[in-house]
């Protein structure tokens, strides 16, 4: 390597340049010079030897401060700065938002190698936003792709089955072709829906509603189920409670976690609901198979099963599609699970604004 290239690159990947060798030198020097000045003139002077011992100390004092000051302010401005940008984009990004850009520090022909990890971050986010749009249309289009075989299977099937004179092994058969079609078109249900929200296509459209009335609705549902399977169903809910958010959206959040409460023949589903002073809560409670603290970290990942005796029974979607809904609602969800004895899972809506919350009061 030759030395005068050995020296651009050296200027190139060093935060501190040489020019502020020379800042400092030239700095101490002149100070250095001060200070010989300043003994000469005070011994010329006839001043006390205290005086001529005390300031210099605080002159050097003065000098030291100045320089921390100096160089706190250009390790603040040439390091700190740029990392705590890029560690907030950082984190924005493991949070799935790839719209990051973080702005180089220096222009290119002062680059450093902090500006270079930018925009190399910056190029790398831009690839891994590619590659989630490539994946989300993916989905989409696919799934669209499926609907209408699926729907030709499906009604062919029923056909088969209202046609009739077939053997109970041909009957079962068929009906397993209608209860996977169901399942396969439920997936892409769900995929449509994740995808639209994730891409915000669909936007919720909050109104003021009672959410006693609709968790009342949703639980109907699952009443024969309930029965079936010898399930004790539990409700602990308030007369009324109005909440703000998207009321079709938020059907389905129900709907997913009373159906994810997996509990054995003879168990308990619990559904709670109270009122705080800034929100609603709601909680669905099993006392099934409960969950290991690692499943519970990755429960609402989409396609995500943590248990694998329940595979055939959901497709790893309606958590992701509940947290991703509760999301644009200003809601939260939580969950607590033992394994063996069952989980809680919590869902947070906001109250209705302060004028219709009175109104609804007065009504």
């Amino acid at each position: 390597m030759k030395r005068k290239d050995f020296w651009v690159q050296q200027r190139q990947h060093s935060l501190f340049p040489p020019s502020l060798f020379f800042v400092y030198l030239g700095v101490l020097l002149l100070m250095s010079g001060l200070h010989t000045g300043l003994l000469v003139g005070m011994d010329e002077l006839g001043w006390p030897s205290w005086i001529q011992v005390y300031i210099p100390i605080f002159y050097w004092g003065a000098v030291a401060v100045g320089l921390t000051l100096f160089t706190r302010r250009q390790i603040r401005k040439t390091y700190e700065e740029p990392m705590l940008k890029l560690a907030q984009a950082t984190r924005q990004v493991a949070e799935g938002d790839f719209s990051i850009y973080v702005s180089p520090t220096h222009t290119a022909d002062r680059a450093d190698y902090l500006d270079q990890m930018i925009l190399d971050f910056d190029k790398m986010v831009e690839e891994l936003g590619s590659i989630e749009t490539l994946k989300t249309d993916f989905f989409s289009d696919v799934s669209h792709e499926f609907k209408s075989p699926l729907a030709v299977i499906s009604s062919n099937a029923e056909m088969l089955q209202k046609g009739g004179g077939l053997s109970d092994e041909q009957t079962e058969q068929v009906e397993n072709i209608r209860y996977a079609t169901k399942r396969l078109a439920n997936l892409i249900q769900n995929m449509l829906k994740l995808n639209k929200l994730e891409k915000q296509t669909i936007r919720p459209m909050p109104e003021v509603f009672d959410v006693c009335a609709q968790l009342c609705d949703c639980a109907v549902q699952f009443e024969d189920v309930w029965e079936r399977k010898d399930i004790e169903f539990e409700a602990d809910l308030e007369d009324s409670a109005a909440v703000y958010a998207d009321a079709g959206l938020a059907e389905i959040v129900w709907t997913n976690l009373l159906s994810n409460a997996f509990t054995p023949e003879g168990g308990t589903v619990t559904l709670t609901q109270w009122t705080e002073e800034t929100c609603v809560r709601v909680t669905v409670t099993d006392n099934g198979c409960g969950m290991t603290p690692d499943t519970v970290k990755h429960i609402f990942d989409k396609f995500y099963q943590g248990d694998p005796s329940h595979s055939t029974q959901g497709n790893g979607l309606g958590l992701a599609l509940v947290k991703r809904i509760l999301e644009l609602s200003d809601g939260s969800i939580a969950v607590e699970s033992t394994l063996g004895k069952g989980s809680t899972f919590t869902v947070t809506l906001p109250l209705p604004p302060a004028p219709e919350r009175e109104e609804e009061t007065k009504v």
